[in-house]
């Protein structure tokens, strides 16, 4: 019986007559024959390989539940919120960021399932929208680097539907070439020099390629990012390269190697809370040139219903029935926060800025109550009124309390592990003091 190879197999096929034979047609030389062999029996195919890692990550305990696997995942969120800096930092709470997607040819790589470029514009989705929801203040502008150019894909906008719908169609971002490191920072500089001085100025580089095709000298860029305080990080898909590196630490900007696909969605997560801000000393003689204002104009706009009468908006010239009034000229936005084009005062929304104060006064962490002597005598959440477990348990993770206490440092209000968690990520404010 035979049986058809292809070509760029490296596999030793048995043919059921005691002769193997490669499909490269070398099976006179043992050696090469041997290292067939071993591919075929300890390496897995690339199809399989995908679906074992799914499982490899998630482990049972001995009764067959995923409670462990779901209790180390608040562990390490409860370990990274105690290793947070206890006092408020100073962070810019209004950003603009730029977005460089890399789309030449080393995207198309498949080390990353399906390939690093789908799994980049799959990432880049969620981020944008974690990302605004974190910053309501904030606005997002997309460029792409391929064929040796930067490509101006979405105008810089703080609404996260125009910016999600800049990266929709992924024809229109098909990889091809080379990219320029140099041209897409050059365009994304040009698009932030109009911004005021107490907004950050953030460009975030996803970069698979391992070369880069410049037209002059990047580090006269790079001076020119650091003199217009421009922070700059990458996240890197192939290796570390030294210019990259030099972007990051002379912009005091994150760097990272992608190892796999979660630590790839991981380094692109940890840059979406704000930096923290870096404040020039006013005794220093930096008054005037302190790019930290300390008072800045805002105004709430008034916003029209869906049956007022349609009229030209400032932003699109387009005949629309809803938006929103600028206090101060009245002009017709139709989304905030935004800038207003007519007298350049930021609209925003007072939901908008409640909403962005949780970084600059984050939820203290809560103390872990370790034994049922230790609780405060309460027998169900101050959350969400779970009663209690009454027995330790005798295996849990580390920073996980045996008795699911957890209690405010302030209030001194005991909640249970979700409720914890609830607070922190999502509500970001005690129940119980309001802090």
């Amino acid at each position: 019986m035979s049986m058809d190879v292809d070509s760029d197999s490296d596999i030793s096929i048995d043919d059921g007559a005691g002769r193997k034979g490669k499909g490269k047609g070398k099976a006179g030389n043992k050696r090469r024959k041997d290292k067939g062999k071993g591919k075929a029996t300890d390496a897995a195919y690339t199809w399989e390989a995908s679906y074992t890692r799914t499982w490899d990550t998630v482990q049972e305990d001995e009764s067959g539940s995923l409670q462990s696997a779901v209790e180390d995942w608040m562990a390490r969120g409860r370990r990274r919120r105690l290793l947070a800096p206890a006092a408020p930092v100073r962070r810019t709470i209004i950003r603009h960021l730029i977005l460089l997607l890399d789309l030449s040819a080393s995207m198309l790589d498949r080390d990353m399932r399906p390939t690093r470029f789908d799994l980049t514009l799959q990432y880049a989705r969620e981020f944008i929208v974690e990302w605004f929801d974190q910053n309501p203040l904030g606005q997002i502008g997309i460029v792409g680097m391929r064929a040796g150019l930067g490509e101006r894909i979405g105008e810089m906008s703080g609404n996260p539907q125009d910016v999600l719908k800049a990266i929709a169609d992924r024809h229109k971002l098909e990889p091809t070439g080379e990219p320029s490191l140099q041209n897409a920072i050059e365009l994304a500089r040009s698009s932030m020099n109009h911004l005021p001085t107490h907004s950050s100025r953030e460009i975030l580089i996803i970069f698979g390629s391992l070369t880069t095709c410049d037209p002059h000298n990047i580090h006269d860029t790079l001076d020119v990012c650091v003199a217009n305080k421009i922070r700059i990080c990458v996240v890197a898909l192939a290796a570390e390269m030294k210019i990259c590196r030099e972007l990051c630490d002379k912009t005091s900007g994150q760097f990272g190697v992608a190892m796999n696909e979660g630590h790839f969605k991981d380094l692109l997560f940890e840059l979406i809370p704000p930096p923290a801000q870096r404040a020039l000393s006013r005794a220093a003689g930096a008054g005037a040139t302190n790019p930290a204002a300390d008072l800045m104009m805002m105004g709430f706009p008034t916003r029209l219903p869906d049956s007022s009468a349609p009229s030209l908006c400032v932003c699109h010239s387009e005949m629309r029935s809803e938006g929103f009034l600028c206090p101060r000229c009245l002009a017709k936005v139709c989304d905030v926060p935004t800038d207003c084009d007519i007298c350049d005062l930021m609209v925003v929304s007072s939901p908008h800025l409640a909403r962005s104060y949780h970084h600059l006064f984050p939820v203290k962490p809560y103390t872990t109550v370790m034994s049922v002597g230790d609780a405060s005598g309460s027998t169900g959440c101050a959350g969400c009124a779970r009663v209690f477990p009454m027995v330790a348990l005798t295996t849990v993770g580390e920073g996980m309390s045996p008795v699911g206490r957890y209690q405010c440092p302030e209030c001194l209000g005991e909640f249970c592990s979700d409720c914890d968690v609830f607070v922190h990520d999502v509500v970001h404010c005690c129940p119980g003091c309001g802090r």
